[in-house]
């Protein structure tokens, strides 16, 4: 049997020491494929949710990995380990290179990798992305914009591989009421999950001068957003995407839900608080910015829809998201699987 020297290293760097590697299988995969996942916002199962139907509907098992299980609430369709009770699995996948994927990513370092988007990010390389780069099997993101954000964030000059976003696979359709309007909240107190972004005042006064002018306000709560803040108003029991569907316009702190609200067709006003740092593509989709709320009124009557250039340059191909993310996945684990095979000796007695 002939292998490369390149094949045998690669083999050596995932097969050494596997008995004593959490989260992969010294001599069997599991009967069901399992893919871990660990994402910049530790307990942010909400990044997960969107990917379970695909998960459920291969037979395959989806992860993820969190710091321990203070932060999760009981119910959670996501299933979660800690790194102490990982379970074998055939692939780590990353959303981001902040401190705890990257922490995680330095645990499991026997594992394959791949690092897929599922958050907006900045287009700067985050410090500790050299860390795990080497190891990356594959790289996805849901749109060009995206694609171009999240390979300088993680210093990846090779391909990204354009995904769409799960989030877009099953869109309501549009049925807007009349002088309904939706509120987009970010975060405004930072936790243990992450970080919070400006401009929360800003959108409050906005919605204020909104009512006021007989607008009927609905909030869509980002998941870590407190509710107090905006107790006086109907908060959608809904979520955000899907109360979209009912709005004739939704104002909001711009973030990663404003490209699946425009893939719906809703009009986009975004307040944007001059220390508020957002990739150029998710303000490409709104028809106008705010940094004022006495511009919230007129801002609202007359915004339009986001161009379908301005819709696919921020989400990609819309439909079929899901499938595209877990066939590279799969084509991944696949790879990994042939180069370990390759590089076993045989015995040619």
């Amino acid at each position: 049997m002939i292998t490369t020297r390149r094949t045998l290293l690669k083999a050596g760097a995932l097969g050494i020491g596997l008995a004593t590697t959490p989260g992969l299988s010294p001599a069997a995969r599991p009967r069901r494929t399992r893919v871990l996942l660990a994402t910049n916002e530790p307990w942010g199962t909400y990044h997960a949710q969107p990917l379970l139907t695909e998960a459920k509907r291969r037979g395959w098992e989806l992860i993820q990995v969190v710091p321990d299980l203070t932060q999760i609430k009981p119910g959670d369709p996501v299933r979660v380990a800690t790194l102490t009770d990982v379970p074998q699995a055939d692939l780590l996948v990353v959303n981001g290179a902040e401190a705890w994927p990257a922490d995680v990513a330095k645990a499991l370092n026997r594992l394959p990798m791949a690092a897929s988007s599922l958050a907006y990010l900045k287009p700067v390389e985050a410090p500790r992305a050299k860390e795990f780069r080497p190891r990356l099997e594959l790289v996805t993101a849901a749109s060009p914009a995206e694609s171009e954000v999240f390979g300088a964030y993680l210093g990846w000059r090779r391909r990204v591989r354009m995904v769409g976003s799960a989030q877009t696979d099953t869109l309501p359709k549009y049925a807007p009421r009349k002088d309904r309007v939706l509120v987009l909240t970010s975060v405004t107190h930072p936790d243990q999950t992450g970080n919070a972004a400006p401009g929360t005042q800003l959108l409050l006064d906005a919605a204020a001068k909104l009512e006021a002018a007989g607008k009927h306000i609905v909030v869509g709560l980002h998941p870590r957003e407190d509710r107090a803040l905006w107790d006086r108003y109907e908060l959608s029991s809904l979520g955000s995407v899907p109360e979209s569907a009912t709005v004739e316009c939704a104002v909001g702190i711009p973030g990663t839900v404003f490209p699946i609200v425009a893939a719906v067709g809703v009009p986009l006003v975004g307040c944007v608080d001059p220390k508020l740092q957002v990739p150029d593509y998710i303000l490409g989709v709104c028809s106008s910015t705010i940094d004022s709320p006495e511009e919230a009124v007129s801002a609202i009557e007359n915004a339009k829809p986001a161009s379908r250039g301005a819709v696919f340059d921020a989400v990609g191909p819309i439909g079929g998201s899901a499938r595209r993310l877990y066939s590279a996945w799969h084509a991944t684990i696949q790879s990994t699987r042939c180069n370990l095979t390759a590089a076993t000796p045989i015995s040619t007695r």
